[in-house]
């Protein structure tokens, strides 16, 4: 069995419909808090056949579209209720999607992000150790490489200089897999994802943030003057890299059974023309408000997944216009926008 964490998050109902699709046992499990709206949380999980009120009366459901998938919900720093997990259901791979997401918002609530991305990680892995769990993947971040002005990032790359809360707790996810890894020899794959949209995404996300200004006639807010740039990856083609990551062989090397690797598109785009992109999809001109760089963000991000594409055959496959496209006609049926 699978155990997915963060299931009714972006990524994580991405993934659990791909896999269960494919007939793959999961147990997936989410706190569903209220860092952003839970109704979309609820939504993805209904999309994904959980029903909402039996959840809420029993604490887990039975998909009714993927009889193979069950939620249940619990948060990672529930310690009682993650060893019940793992004592429930004979867990054999796992999948930690589930954290305190947001660079910004850790800037004013750091114990949300203490509390999710390290007591949280700590108590997986810890319950993955006795449990004998055949292998960890877990989702780091770009964010860890920082200050670094090095472009593409590399997984060789210096990694001690984070710009945040939420990139500090990424990295000591980092450390603590690969301390996990050499002392028991617990199977660990961190996966630095790389600025990830598409449907079903955050609504704090800046493509969701633009989509919702500019249909209501707002103005958008546009960070370092547009001097910036992201390695923006569809949700599909990351998906696709983290299914391969957890169903297949891990790669045969001597040495401690760790491994990290950038996930992203390997093209970065300049905010601006993402934003024009954007612009050609909603049919709207945006208007643009320039500000400043805000504390935490970063000019530049851009991936090498050389590694990955060595190891798993990945290299994503959706170009920023068709991917938009996917997102804006969903974002409008969603939220109900007409032109």
């Amino acid at each position: 069995m699978l155990l997915i964490t963060g299931a009714a998050g972006f990524i994580g109902h991405a993934l659990t419909n791909v896999l269960a699709t494919l007939g793959e046992e999961i147990i997936g499990i989410d706190n569903l808090n209220d860092y952003y709206d839970p109704a979309l949380k609820w939504a993805r999980l209904a999309d994904a056949g959980v029903d909402r009120a039996t959840v809420e009366l029993h604490g887990e459901a039975v998909s009714r579209r993927f009889p193979r998938y069950r939620f249940r919900k619990v948060g990672l720093e529930d310690r009682a209720g993650i060893n019940q997990l793992f004592t429930d259901f004979k867990i054999t791979k796992v999948c930690n999607l589930a954290a305190q997401a947001g660079v910004r918002y850790s800037l004013t609530n750091p114990l949300a992000y203490v509390d999710s991305n390290v007591t949280g990680f700590v108590n997986i892995l810890e319950n993955c150790r006795q449990h004998q769990v055949e292998h960890l993947v877990y989702a780091s971040s770009s964010s860890v490489y920082g200050l670094n002005d090095k472009v593409p990032f590399a997984e060789s790359d210096p990694v001690e200089q984070p710009a945040s809360l939420y990139a500090a707790t990424k990295r000591s996810n980092e450390l603590l897999a690969h301390t996990y890894s050499h002392l028991y020899g617990l199977p660990t794959t961190g996966l630095r994802f790389f600025t990830v949209y598409g449907p079903w995404g955050r609504p704090d996300m800046a493509y969701s943030l633009f989509s919702d200004a500019m249909l209501n006639g707002r103005s958008i807010k546009v960070f370092n003057h547009g001097e910036m740039s992201r390695d923006f990856t569809y949700v599909a083609d990351i998906v696709e890299g983290v299914k391969r990551v957890l169903l297949q062989p891990l790669p045969l090397r001597p040495g401690v059974p760790n491994r990290v690797y950038n996930i992203g598109n390997g093209s970065p785009v300049s905010l601006l023309t993402f934003i024009e992109t954007m612009e050609e999809h909603l049919g709207i001109r945006a208007e643009k408000e320039y500000l400043g760089m805000q504390p935490g963000d970063v000019e530049k991000t851009f991936a090498d997944t050389s590694a990955l594409e060595q190891d798993y055959g990945y290299r994503a496959a959706t170009d920023l216009s068709t991917g938009i496209k996917v997102f804006v006609d969903w974002y409008r049926e969603y939220y109900r926008y007409t032109s």
